[in-house]
């Protein structure tokens, strides 16, 4: 019974192909019955619990995408979008290494400020404007969106698990920097074989080898001893900045290849207008265009500087104790919860940082980039409306999920499931990234996924032996593998370039690098459960 919500959410997902926000409310329903009827939940407190799990999902997680796509839209209406793209289409006349910029750094960077789907749309338009063909171009993005997962939408999934789960933040961020930046030393590696084979492992890979190396370590970094919010944004930034160091000093062996003469079967050299897709001919034209002046190129760059440069200023010690002296915590109406020891349970009690929250943060610098950009006030307020229509069934499919989350956890249905998981005993480790990854797959989400999962890890984690830490930062490294392969971001992916329809043929071409990420992952928990790599635990 206790497994029923959660059943119901995904099947009506994955096989019935429900809608969802439809999808997450019917499971919400669902999670509300069964704590009051087989649990015996007493139906204020089940219904208390629901809304707490919304306003949970309404602030500070919608509050932040909001927010952050704001920001995107606007660059997209001042035309520096383009800018960004022709800027990073000149740092290389070698296609594989354009597409490590934009899909790998790039897109990092959209997901560090987004998240929802965003880099996807964004960088397979960008691809294919480069050449590539429109399969190949979602394909890549969908792929590249793998390693700065955990740490998107400004740490939301890990603020998320940490919120939920009730470990502290920076245990729960240091753990998952212990993980995933494993991936991110990969992922261009797979990116090469994707565009170009084997000759492009051969040829160019020294610009994986850095790209990977210098995200990963810039991530380990900032996530174990900096600002969390801005792990995946310092570190998009400083690999890029690796790369183009790179690009001046080192050219692939195989000469500048575009994408379309690689489609077309032609020599080195051919312009992009010779083929390879449908933003070809744009590319090509952008391309004999005058370059952009280098006052465009830095206005285009700037709204990201100051997200950086205002995340950095509210982590300083005392600006946090200013931001953080208004905060408001108090314990959710109608919520009466106790844990075994007979002590409230701290998901029982609601934080209200208003002031220091990321999503307030991004909203100053939005209201900053509407003057940095040259909008006018009308304009900024027409983008933000865009905005809040766009995201329309993502907000209700998040605070939905979360209400769900909060039912689950609080009428006890949580940890019938995690007493349950418990019985694969110490070989649970082995499961822990897959529930992750499973529970991301379906909702398109890792902040989601740790909704659902994430105390049911800590409490099958208790029930085994195994470090709940550890366990809770699977689940968040075991979704970012999964986001590839979710209903929304492959139909976010088809669409994008024109492919509406064809989600079956991109999932059979991610399909491939998730076999290769999965068992490793899974293999990389189990051997820090162990004595193996238990030193790598906090």
């Amino acid at each position: 019974m206790a497994a029923l919500p959660l059943l119901l959410l995904f099947v009506l997902l994955g096989v019935f192909r429900v809608r969802a926000w439809r999808a997450s409310l019917t499971g919400l329903a669902a999670s509300l019955v069964v704590a009051m009827l087989v649990y015996r939940m007493p139906t204020g407190q089940a219904f208390s619990s629901a809304a707490e799990g919304v306003a949970f999902g309404l602030f500070p997680a919608m509050w932040i995408v909001i927010n952050a796509i704001w920001i995107y839209r606007m660059t997209v209406s001042s035309g520096h979008f383009d800018v960004l793209r022709r800027s990073f289409a000149s740092v290389s006349d070698d296609f594989r290494v354009q597409a490590i910029i934009i899909a790998f750094a790039f897109g990092a960077l959209l997901e560090a400020l987004a998240g929802f789907g965003a880099p996807v749309a964004i960088c397979s338009v960008m691809l294919v404007a480069l050449g590539l063909p429109p399969l190949k171009a979602a394909t890549v993005a969908l792929v590249a969106n793998t390693a700065p997962v955990a740490y998107g939408a400004v740490a939301l999934p890990v603020i998320t698990l940490s919120r939920i789960t009730g470990l502290p933040l920076d245990d729960v961020a240091a753990m998952t920097g212990r993980q995933v930046p494993f991936l991110a030393v990969i992922v261009p590696f797979v990116l090469l074989g994707l565009l170009d084979g084997r000759r492009g492992l051969r040829e160019a890979w020294p610009a994986a080898l850095v790209s990977g190396l210098t995200f990963g370590i810039t991530q380990y970094l900032m996530s174990n001893y900096g600002p969390v919010q801005l792990a995946d944004i310092v570190a998009s930034l400083v690999c890029a900045g690796c790369v183009l160091l790179l690009v001046r000093r080192w050219r692939p062996a195989g000469g500048a290849r575009t994408a379309a003469a690689e489609e077309a079967g032609g020599e080195a050299g051919l312009a992009v207008a010779a083929g390879g897709g449908p933003g070809a001919a744009r590319a090509a034209s952008a391309d004999q265009a005058a370059p952009d002046r280098r006052a465009e190129v830095l206005r285009a760059f700037a709204p990201y500087g100051v997200i950086i440069v205002l995340f950095a200023l509210v982590a300083l010690p005392p600006v946090a104790a200013a931001l953080g002296s208004v905060t408001k915590s108090f314990g959710w109406p109608g919520v009466h919860v106790l844990t075994e020891a007979g002590k409230p349970l701290s998901l029982a009690t609601f934080k209200f940082d208003w002031l220091a929250n990321s999503g307030t943060v991004l909203f100053v610098a939005g209201l900053l980039s509407v003057v940095i950009l040259g909008l006018a006030p009308a304009e900024g307020a027409r983008c933000y409306r865009g905005t809040l229509r766009q995201l329309g069934g993502a907000m209700v499919t998040v605070v939905s999920v979360l209400g769900m989350a909060y039912v689950l956890n609080l009428s006890g249905q949580t940890a019938t499931l995690g007493q349950f998981l418990a019985g694969a005993g110490g070989m649970f480790a082995l499961l822990s990234p897959v529930l992750g990854w499973f529970g991301t797959a379906v909702t398109g989400s890792d902040t989601s996924s740790n909704s659902l999962f994430g105390l049911l890890q800590v409490s099958a984690a208790q029930h085994t032996g195994m470090s709940p830490l550890l366990a809770a930062a699977g689940n968040t490294s075991g979704g970012v593998l999964g986001k590839m392969l979710s209903p929304q971001n492959l139909a976010i992916g088809a669409s994008a370039v024109g492919l509406a329809g064809k989600e079956g043929d991109l999932l059979r071409r991610v399909l491939v690098a998730t076999l290769i990420f999965l068992p490793l992952m899974c293999l990389l928990v189990y051997l820090q459960s162990t004595p193996v790599l238990g030193w790598m635990v906090p």
